[in-house]
């Protein structure tokens, strides 16, 4: 019988695959080498391939995505309720299959290399900023244990600390002197990285129509611009804005039973460098209205009502639901826009 749906476990060098016929009967269970994965699909006729959105997902997708099938990226979590018994490979493998057949399964959409390409210098970049900031707290720290206290913030050690290693009224030894300022060419060279990698990313930014657009967006700049386009891909995968604010997490979790309905915290969900970048951008977005001359009704009212961070994350969903809505129909951004929308109506 003709094999309609095919579900991978992934892996590094064992992958195990498990086919369906049209009326669900198993016909396929095998496990195949990495340099054996390209030949078999290559002679399968075309069909659905479902496998789990985790590494080298989204190449193996392109590459059966040239040969004529049909790729569904599905998120893990959505795969284990229909792992039957024990976890191996033949079972994920078989709850794969199960899950991408489901007529209301949720899909990941799959990214190109370009994409791929541009979210890898937002990862390289994150990681030279946690061992930038983790390097100036053992600075700091280290300085602490010596009496000495440095505010925070790069910028105060980059001034301070070569000041204090030249004064010799303090009780600083030779070695120890030699030691930060080890420590401080570190720093400066984690900050050099942090700063070429921006560059790279906002060149690309510049190059990107649709980056372009997004970064009109009060509180969006190059770089939450950028890993927006390339993380989402394509927005009409998502049926309204609030679908987008509930995966990015900015929509509140609930807890509900027996009609009464109850409305927890952020849910946190799907992408945390998305979700932290755009609740940053919404903090200087609540700044520059307090320097404002003319107040953001919208923003001034939700602040006498709301505490400070409930209107932040109001503000970040917000910006998630205009990101959708500039992405889906290729607008400009507009101030404006709904007031006019708003006069408009009857």
């Amino acid at each position: 019988m003709k094999i309609t749906t095919v579900g991978i476990d992934l892996a590094k060098n064992v992958f195990a695959v498990h086919g369906v016929n049209e009326h669900g009967r198993a016909v396929l269970r095998k496990v195949l080498k990495r340099n054996q994965i390209t030949p078999f699909f290559t002679n399968l006729p075309v069909c659905v391939v479902g496998m789990e959105a985790c590494a080298s997902a989204h190449h193996w997708a392109r590459k059966l995505q040239a040969m004529g099938h049909t790729v569904r990226l599905i998120a893990p979590q959505f795969v284990k309720p229909y792992v039957k018994t024990n976890k191996n490979d033949a079972a994920d493998a078989e709850a794969i299959c199960e899950a991408v057949t489901r007529p209301n399964m949720r899909f990941v959409p799959i990214k190109s290399i370009e994409q791929q390409s541009v979210l890898s210098l937002h990862r390289a970049r994150q990681t030279f900023v946690r061992a930038r900031t983790a390097q100036a707290n053992q600075i700091r720290g280290l300085l602490g244990e010596f009496g000495i206290v440095v505010p925070q913030g790069i910028a105060n050690l980059v001034r301070g600390v070569p000041a204090l290693l030249e004064d010799a009224c303090n009780e600083l030894v030779g070695s120890f002197r030699l030691l930060i300022q080890r420590l401080m060419d570190h720093l400066k060279e984690l900050d050099r990285q942090v700063r070429e990698l921006e560059t790279q990313i906002q060149s690309w930014h510049r190059n990107d129509e649709a980056s372009c657009r997004l970064a009109s967006v009060p509180g969006i700049g190059p770089l939450t611009a950028s890993a927006l386009v390339a993380t989402i891909g394509d927005a009409k995968s998502f049926a309204n804005g609030r679908q987008l604010a509930a995966w990015i997490g900015l929509v509140p979790r609930q807890h509900s039973s027996g009609g009464k309905n109850v409305l927890l915290g952020i849910s946190k969900r799907g992408d945390t460098y998305l979700r932290t970048l755009l609740i940053h951008g919404a903090r200087a977005v609540m700044h520059a209205a307090e320097r404002a001359q003319h107040r953001n009704a919208w923003l001034h009212g939700l602040l006498q009502r709301r505490n400070t961070n409930v209107v932040t994350v109001a503000v970040a969903n917000k910006n998630a639901r205009i990101v959708w809505a500039l992405l889906t129909r290729g607008r400009e951004f507009q101030t404006d826009y709904i007031a006019i929308k708003a006069a408009a109506q009857p």
